[in-house]
C-alpha cells in the first residue's frame, strides 16, 4: 500500500520562510538597534502566527528559527559579561482561552509529579515595557550590570545603571544575589527628552521602550544621568542567603535588599482571578506613568517552578499574558468598493479576519485612491491594522517582506455595476475620491435613508437598515417624506411585522417628527457637511431660511467651513429636486427651537475620548452641545475637560501632560444631572 504524503502545503512552507526571515529583520533593528521600523505590537502578531505554524507543523522547526531565539546579539561597543544563568524569555499568550490552556498544562503535570490533590497557585505582576537589566551584588555591593544579550552574553552597562537612582548601590545585607528587572522611562520623562531632543535638532525617540533602551547604551555615562530612567526588579536568580518557597514572598524579600518591586503584584489561588486581574489593569494602564503591555503569571510555589523546569528558550511555570494589541498583523484578501449615500466610492480591504483591541475584525478602510497608492497595499498583502478606541480600524503599514511576488497593484475599476445605468464612475476633481456618475443608484438611495433615520440624524428605533430596505423595496418609501405618512397598515404587510412591532414602529416615527436644525443638515446628506459643520452652520444662523438663501463667501466666512463645503451646501439648495423634496418634509416635520437647557457648559470645550458603557458617544456629545458646550477631537491647552471611557488612549496622557481636567464616565454622567438641575 501507497505512503501517504505527508508534507506541509507548499505555501505554509514558504510563509514560514518568509516569517522568520522579516521577523529575524525587524527583531535585530528592535532588540540590537533599538529601530523600529513596525510596532512592537505588530512585530507580536507575526511571532505569534510563526508559532502558531511551527506548532501546527513541528517537523519545519529548525534550531535557527526566531521563535528559539532569547533576544539580540550584544552591541560590539560594549564590554562582554557572560551571564553565570541563562536568560530566558516567557512565552506570550494573547486571549482567555490561551491562558487556560497554560493553566491546565500546568495542574496536570503538578499532580502528576506531586499528587492528585497538589495544585498550583500563582503570583501575577504587571509587565513593564522597557530595557531587562540583570544585577550581580558581591557581598551586598553592586558588581555589575548586564543587559539580556542574546540571553548567553550581555553588554556590560554597569556605569550607566549605577547613575539611576533606584538601583541601590549596596544592599540592606551583604549577600551575593544576581537579579533581574526592568529599566524604564516614564511618558513624562519621555516627553520632556523628546522635547529637548527636537530642540537640539535630534531624531526623537519612538517610545519608552526605545527611550530607555538608547539612554542605557549610551557609552559617556553622564547622558544616562540625565535622563529620569527608574527600574522595577522581579525575580531573583540566585543568592547566597536562603532562597524563599514561593515567588510572592521572594518579591518581599527583593523589596528587603533595597530593591524597587512594583506595588501592584498579586498572590492569586486561581486563574480566574488572573483573568480579573489582567481585565482591571487593560482599563487601568493609563494611570500608572511607566508603559505596561500585559502581565506576566508566575507558578508560585518554588518546589513546582523547579519540577516545571524549562523548554528550550522559555519556563514551563510562567507566562506573559499580554493586553489586547491597538497594531495587529493580518492578509489583505480582497479590495472592494463600498458607495457612500453621497456616491463617494471608499476602497476597503477585507482582511483575514483578526483580533485587535479586544475585537475581531475583517474590514479595514483605505479611504481613497492615494491612500491605496501611499501605502502600496495589494491584495495578498500582509499589513498592519491599527484601531484605537472606537475608531474604525485602518491599515498603517505593509509589510513588504511579505508580500507575494505575483502581487498586483491596486487600479480602479472603469465601472461599478452597483452605480447602476452603466456603472461609469469618476474621480471628483481636486480630491482623492472617486464617485458614481449617477447620484441616484439603489445603493446610494438605501445608505442615504439609513443614515435619515439614524442615531446622528432622526434616530427614529425601528427603523433599522433592514427594514428601510424593505420599505424600498416594496416601493412604500421613495423620498423622506413618505416614512412620516407611513400607517400601521402599510406595515403588517411586511415580512417580520406583526400588530405590536408595526404599532411600535409608528409611534417611534410619530415621536420624532420635530428636529433640531443641525440634526434636519446632517440628515439630508449634504456633500461634505459632517456632524460638527452642520451644528456651527446652524448655531450661525439659527434658521434654514438663512442657510437656504446664503451665499458661499457668507457660509466660508464660518470657522471651520471651507470652499467646498460652502459650495456644496449652495449647490445642493440651488438643485430644483432636492428643493422639492425638502419642502414635502417639512410639510410633515418641524424644527426646534435652538435650546441650550441654560447653557450650563457654555464656553467649555469637552473631549471624549475611549469607549463609554452608558451612553454612546453620539449621546454624549448631545447631552454637552445641549448646554451650551462644544465637542473637539483632539486635546489642547484650552480643552475644559477630557471625558475619559474604558481604553483612553493617546490623549489621556496628552491631557496628563497639559494638565487638563479628567472626568471618569461616572464623574460625567454626574456632572450631566447635577447641571440638568440647576
Amino acid at each position: 500500500m501507497a505512503q501517504l504524503n505527508t508534507r506541509p502545503p507548499r505555501d505554509v512552507i514558504e510563509r514560514i520562510e518568509k516569517l522568520r526571515e522579516t521577523i529575524d529583520h525587524y527583531r535585530y533593528l528592535y532588540h540590537v538597534e533599538d529601530k523600529e521600523e513596525i510596532s512592537a505590537e505588530a512585530l507580536d502578531t507575526l511571532k505569534h502566527e510563526l508559532t502558531s505554524l511551527e506548532e501546527r507543523y513541528p517537523e519545519l522547526v529548525v534550531p535557527e528559527s526566531p521563535t528559539q531565539r532569547i533576544a539580540g546579539e550584544p552591541l560590539p561597543q560594549f564590554n562582554k559579561i557572560t551571564h553565570d544563568i541563562t536568560q530566558w524569555s516567557f512565552n506570550d499568550v494573547f486571549n482567555e482561552v490561551e491562558l487556560r490552556a497554560f493553566d491546565e498544562r500546568v495542574q496536570k503535570k503538578v499532580r502528576e509529579l506531586f499528587g492528585q490533590s497538589a495544585r498550583a497557585t500563582y503570583t501575577a505582576e504587571l509587565k513593564i515595557d522597557g530595557l531587562k537589566i540583570v544585577l550581580t551584588f558581591k557581598d551586598g555591593v553592586l558588581y555589575s550590570a548586564a543587559t539580556r544579550g542574546n540571553g548567553l552574553v550581555g553588554e556590560d552597562v554597569t556605569a550607566n545603571v549605577r547613575t539611576i537612582d533606584s538601583v541601590p548601590l549596596k544592599l540592606t545585607k551583604p549577600v551575593d544575589v544576581t537579579v533581574e528587572g526592568e529599566i524604564w522611562i516614564g511618558k513624562k520623562g519621555l516627553s520632556a527628552l523628546n522635547k529637548k531632543r527636537k530642540k537640539q535638532g535630534e531624531v526623537e525617540f519612538a517610545n519608552p521602550r526605545n527611550a530607555a533602551a538608547g539612554s542605557i547604551r549610551q557609552l559617556d555615562p553622564k547622558v544616562a544621568s540625565e535622563r529620569a530612567l527608574d527600574t522595577f526588579i522581579y525575580d531573583l536568580v540566585q543568592t547566597s542567603d536562603v532562597l524563599p518557597q514561593t515567588q510572592f514572598e521572594e518579591l518581599k524579600l527583593l523589596q528587603g535588599f533595597g530593591f524597587k518591586v512594583n506595588q501592584y503584584a498579586i498572590h492569586v489561588s486561581s486563574i480566574d482571578e488572573v483573568i480579573s486581574f489582567w481585565q482591571t489593569w487593560q482599563e487601568k494602564k493609563e494611570t500608572q506613568d511607566y508603559l505596561i503591555d500585559g502581565i506576566v503569571i508566575k507558578v508560585n510555589e518554588r518546589e513546582y517552578q523547579e519540577a516545571l523546569g524549562y523548554t528550550g528558550k522559555a519556563p514551563r511555570f510562567a507566562v506573559a499574558l499580554k493586553f489586547p494589541a491597538e497594531q495587529v498583523t493580518t492578509t489583505v484578501e480582497d479590495i472592494v468598493l463600498q458607495i457612500g449615500r453621497t456616491g463617494i466610492l471608499t476602497p476597503v480591504a477585507h482582511l483575514k479576519p483578526v483580533t485587535v483591541a479586544g475585537v475581531v475584525v475583517s474590514r479595514a478602510t483605505l479611504h481613497n485612491e492615494d491612500q491605496i497608492k501611499r501605502l502600496d497595499v495589494r491584495v495578498g498583502d500582509t499589513v498592519i491594522i491599527q484601531r484605537a478606541g472606537d475608531v474604525i480600524p485602518e491599515i498603517v503599514q505593509v509589510v513588504l517582506k511579505l508580500r507575494p511576488k505575483k502581487a498586483q497593484s491596486y487600479v480602479f475599476p472603469n465601472t461599478v455595476t452597483e452605480c447602476g445605468e452603466g456603472g461609469a464612475i469618476e474621480r471628483v476633481p481636486g480630491m482623492a475620491a472617486w464617485r458614481c456618475v449617477n447620484k441616484k443608484s439603489k445603493q446610494q438611495q438605501q445608505r442615504r435613508f439609513h443614515h435619515f433615520v439614524g442615531k446622528g440624524a432622526f434616530d427614529i428605533e425601528g427603523l433599522g437598515a433592514r427594514t428601510v430596505d424593505l420599505l424600498l423595496d416594496e416601493g412604500l418609501v421613495t423620498q423622506y417624506a413618505d416614512i412620516f405618512t407611513l400607517t400601521e397598515g402599510d406595515l403588517l404587510g411586511l415580512e417580520g411585522f406583526a400588530e405590536l412591532s408595526a404599532k411600535n414602529t409608528i409611534e417611534a416615527i410619530k415621536e420624532h417628527r420635530s428636529v433640531s436644525l443641525s440634526r434636519l443638515l446632517i440628515a439630508l446628506s449634504i456633500e461634505h457637511v459632517g456632524a460638527q459643520t452642520a451644528k456651527d452652520i446652524a448655531e450661525h444662523f439659527g434658521n434654514l431660511k438663512k442657510i437656504q438663501k446664503a451665499t458661499s463667501a457668507q457660509l466660508e466666512a464660518i470657522e471651520g467651513v471651507g470652499e467646498k463645503v460652502a459650495q456644496s451646501l449652495v449647490a445642493w439648495f440651488a438643485d430644483k429636486e432636492n428643493k422639492m423634496s425638502l419642502d414635502t418634509l417639512l410639510q410633515h416635520v418641524s424644527i426646534l427651537k435652538n435650546k441650550r437647557m441654560g447653557g450650563s457648559f457654555s464656553n467649555k470645550t469637552f473631549v471624549l475620548s475611549g469607549s463609554l458603557s452608558s451612553l454612546s458617544r453620539d449621546e454624549a456629545t448631545a447631552y454637552i452641545e445641549e448646554r451650551g458646550g462644544r465637542v473637539t477631537s483632539s486635546v489642547s491647552k484650552n480643552t475644559s475637560y477630557l471625558v475619559a471611557g474604558a481604553k483612553p488612549g493617546s490623549k489621556h496622557t496628552v491631557a496628563q501632560d497639559l494638565k487638563v481636567p479628567i472626568l471618569t464616565e461616572k464623574e460625567f454622567v454626574s456632572l450631566l444631572e447635577k447641571k440638568a438641575t440647576t
